[in-house]
């Protein structure tokens, strides 16, 4: 018997309407074209009235006039989400050339009640903290979405560049058996009867993809169990992460910075001027990034401003803060790398500066006043890696699935990290970390 295909109907879904552009609207004068998108303002004049539509990261000014709408201005609540059809009518009064005029309309949903703050206002006045607990209403701020519009335009960019270099981009588990870095700041978690950690890293992953791919990226979550309370900590944050694979001199990843940074942000150009204009962003202009060891460092803060502190293994906030400005006054760039990190202050898998045992082949890269990236060399050779592990009182045997990728040979290579957050709030001049992340998670906030 024969089955009855006339019974299986295809499925031909509706392509969706690329969101509008001025320029297209130009186009377009004289004809009734269909515009969706959410209220964000009504304001009501004499006889007539102006309603703001949010489309995208476009407003569109349309003009509700009784004697051509054929429908109640009460449809039009601020944040109904409505479909239109508008008039494109030449008006040289416009800046646009343009005005549109509405004509039927059609209301898709709206707010179960009144809105608890007029989020098209000219300012919100409310705290930080109300701001983020408002977050699904306060984000539609056009304020509020540049930010991460310009936040997305920059792993496009990130991701572009990786690409053309020849990184593969990589996925990793976000439940581990283990800490990438032997640390106790790890969340853990009952998995199936025994204890799961959430991954305070993609580091093991990248490194033993480094065998099959050579060049391998990931973006993507990872989980630090630190109770700082700070404006530039969060518990849960966004990482860049890459691995060179046959590596020379660690050298080589601060100059693949370098040339990634400027990539990333002539895309930027390209791909938000209007953002970028909003929100006055300051775009840095590279040409190159200055460099100096850990111990330049700190012998030149002593120097121009005073501090010294040398028992200290790290650098410290406020030295980064005056670090940063005092390359920008001597060299005009507002980035700077450091190099050669204590190996008391880097991970078991940091390479040792031959002959040179206390410091490590690292750097950390900062950008006005903060850390943005920690990269380096890594232990590529089995027996090397575990001498380490055992030498800083680690059990080789808990880092089996890790040390079987250097068991079985892995090429010379080195990687960093880059806190998109960070790199988000800096570039903007935020004050607080959170105000780059959507719904940021620190130790008093797990909602929304």
């Amino acid at each position: 018997m024969q089955p009855n295909t006339q019974s299986f109907i295809p499925v031909r879904p509706a392509t969706p309407a690329a969101l509008p552009q001025a320029e297209q609207l130009r186009q377009q004068i004289g004809q009734e074209i269909s515009l969706e998108g959410m209220v964000y303002r009504v304001r009501q004049m004499r006889g007539f009235a102006f309603v703001l539509l949010r489309a995208g990261n476009q407003v569109f000014q349309c003009i509700y006039q009784p004697e051509e709408a054929a429908f109640p201005l009460s449809l039009l609540e601020e944040e109904a989400s409505v479909r239109c059809r508008v008039l494109v009518r030449q008006d040289p009064r416009s800046r646009a050339g343009f005005e549109l005029v509405l004509r039927q309309c059609q209301r898709l949903g709206g707010p179960a009640e009144p809105l608890p703050v007029n989020i098209s206002g000219k300012e919100l006045n409310l705290s930080p903290e109300t701001m983020l607990d408002l977050r699904p209403l306060t984000a539609r701020r056009l304020e509020q979405q540049a930010i991460f519009r310009i936040q997305a335009a920059l792993c496009q960019g990130i991701r572009q560049f990786l690409q053309q270099q020849g990184f593969v981009e990589i996925h990793s588990p976000k439940l581990t058996a283990a800490g990438a870095e032997g640390g106790a700041n790890l969340f853990s978690l009952e998995y199936f009867g025994q204890t799961a950690y959430l991954a305070q890293s993609p580091q093991f992953y990248k490194q033993a993809m480094v065998g099959v791919f050579q060049r391998v990226y990931e973006i993507g979550p990872v989980f630090r169990a630190e109770r700082h309370n700070t404006s530039r900590h969060l518990n849960e944050y966004t990482s860049v992460d890459l691995e060179l694979g046959f590596l020379r001199h660690y050298s080589q990843l601060m100059e693949l910075e370098t040339a990634l940074l400027q990539s990333t942000f002539s895309t930027l150009r390209q791909t938000c001027p209007e953002e970028l204009s909003l929100l006055q962003v300051r775009l840095p202009e590279i040409s190159q990034i200055p460099a100096l060891s850990f111990a330049q460092a700190k012998a030149l803060l002593a120097r121009e401003a005073g501090i010294s502190r040398p028992e200290s293994l790290d650098l410290e906030p406020q030295e980064e803060k005056l670090l940063c400005q005092i390359a920008a006054q001597q060299t005009g760039c507002e980035f700077v790398f450091v190099t050669g990190y204590p190996s008391a202050k880097r991970p078991f898998y940091a390479m040792e500066t031959p002959g040179q045992s206390e410091f490590t082949e690292s750097f950390d890269l900062l950008f006005r006043g903060l850390e943005i990236t920690t990269g380096g060399q890594r232990i590529h050779e089995y027996q090397a890696q575990v001498e380490k592990m055992e030498r800083l009182g680690l059990d080789p045997a808990q880092f089996g699935s890790y040390l079987a990728a250097h068991r079985y040979g892995l090429p010379p290579h080195g990687g960093l990290g880059l806190g998109l957050e960070r790199l988000t709030a800096r570039l903007l001049e935020l004050p607080n970390l959170r105000q780059a992340s959507l719904f940021p998670r620190d130790v008093h906030r797990l909602q929304p």
